[in-house]
């Protein structure tokens, strides 16, 4: 089977087409930098003649709303174009847990405007909602400092291995289509705060840590429901301490 992964070579794409090849199908990783863009439509065409389905792993280059929006509609036009021109037969995505909980936020309102158009599409697709990956703890460390302190929200956090996300997405693609959307999550459920501590004491990061129920998930405010599945989400097996024990050793 031809399987197109557009985003192939970024983190969770470059694994989910690993995993595919190995099972034996034909994948073509796609990205800006083989030639094909989902923005300007070049290559689109070529890329997915022949292909059976198309995993959408693309992601905005920025938060705002703005550019988020443009990116996630530009690009879900075009790709739905070549994809009904070329037969595909699932379209497969990957969006964020929550997102409906998160609009307070531009570019959750991108992701929201992005399932939409893939309701909407006409083509047979299948949604993947992933809680944030254990690969993303830095950069929430580094959204809630100033200066030498970190404000952290104790809302509950559900946390996934990239690993196990390209897991989930290989195992979608060669499924039938949902027409819906299924969840992804980790093993673990504690605050978003006791994760972020245990990652940058794992780091030896000194940043002094304050818990503050009012800390901002980037742009929201969140509690214990906001960032986490609802029953009946497939569970990834790789916990964060054995992640957190890979990582740091790998440094």
């Amino acid at each position: 089977m031809k399987i197109v992964v557009i985003g192939g070579t970024g983190l969770i794409g470059s694994k989910t087409v690993e995993r595919l090849r190995k099972k034996g199908h034909e994948v073509l990783a796609a990205s800006p930098n083989s030639g094909v863009n989902t923005i300007t439509g070049e290559g689109l065409a070529e890329a997915l003649a022949g292909a059976q389905v198309v995993v959408d792993l693309a992601n905005s280059p920025s938060f705002e709303e703005k550019a988020a929006l443009e990116f996630f509609e530009t690009s879900g036009r075009n790709l739905f174009a070549a994809e009904k021109a070329a037969g595909v037969r699932h379209h497969v995505a990957l969006s964020v847990v929550g997102t409906e909980r998160l609009q307070e936020m531009g570019y959750f309102r991108g992701k929201m405007a992005q399932e939409k158009l893939i309701r909407s599409s006409g083509i047979p697709y299948t949604i993947v909602h992933a809680t944030q990956f254990y690969e993303f703890m830095g950069a929430i460390a580094q959204s809630g400092t100033t200066g030498t302190t970190v404000r952290l929200s104790p809302g509950a956090l559900q946390p996934i291995a990239a690993d196990n996300v390209a897991d989930a997405m290989a195992d979608v693609a060669l499924a039938e289509p949902l027409n819906g959307m299924i969840e992804i999550a980790g093993p673990e459920r504690a605050p978003l705060s006791e994760f972020v501590t245990r990652f940058l004491k794992a780091t030896n990061d000194p940043r002094n840590i304050v818990v503050d129920p009012h800390a901002r998930y980037f742009e929201v405010e969140i509690d214990d429901r906001t960032l986490v599945p609802d029953e009946g989400a497939r569970l990834g097996a790789i916990r964060f301490e054995e992640w957190l024990s890979h990582s740091t050793q790998q440094k």
